[in-house]
């Protein structure tokens, strides 16, 4: 009787995440091919936006080349979801970091010049550029929330003891604002009128 007890705890207590470990590994594999998705649908915009830019500021070769190299080093480092290391995601993030302060660079050339804010084209292709980050944030904010969760899972009791028995999932590195991102966000913005 005291085994059947001690085999019915076992029982209970393994059940406990069968389905929402590999669930929750689901959406966080989703998750990171959402962000993908939603880098790479700026990537796509970027030439367009270049070129616009370029029919407009020629002398603005260096900015324009900044953000093509930007483009080219972001496309090239994707993060794998069933692999992902902290390094590889920092790495990920540094490249996808540097796109954003090269189009931001863009942006503020093209304020400079207001034949080419009055462009249509221009001003479509910066409404989806500004859509594509918001999207970019939504995206990167699920993740977040979907390694919360699926780190929970992994590390807290009873699934825990699940995971440690039958599946032998590590934490997954969360993600992280980049060092340089830190620094932009830690000194104050000086308003000048």
């Amino acid at each position: 009787m005291k085994n059947l007890v001690i085999l019915a705890s076992i029982l209970f207590l393994t059940s406990c995440g069968l389905q929402s470990i590999p669930t929750q590994k689901n959406e966080v594999d989703a998750s990171l091919a959402e962000i993908n998705n939603q880098y790479k649908r700026r990537a796509d915009l970027v030439p367009n936006l270049v070129n616009t830019v370029g029919g407009y500021a020629k002398h603005e070769k260096a900015t324009l080349e900044s953000v093509i190299a930007a483009r080219a080093k972001a496309t090239q480092i994707t993060v794998d979801p069933t692999n992902v290391t902290p390094e590889k995601l920092q790495s990920f993030q540094k490249a996808q970091g540097e796109l954003s302060s090269a189009l931001g660079r863009l942006m503020v050339v093209s304020e400079q010049y207001p034949n080419l804010k009055a462009d249509t084209q221009f001003r479509d292709l910066q409404a989806q550029l500004e859509g594509t980050e918001n999207r970019i944030t939504v995206a990167r904010n699920r993740y977040i929330e979907t390694i919360k969760n699926f780190n929970n899972l992994v590390t807290v009791p009873p699934t825990s003891w699940t995971n440690s028995l039958i599946y032998h999932h590590e934490k997954m590195p969360q993600w992280d604002v980049a060092a340089d991102e830190k620094q932009k966000i830690e000194k104050a913005p000086e308003v000048k009128f």
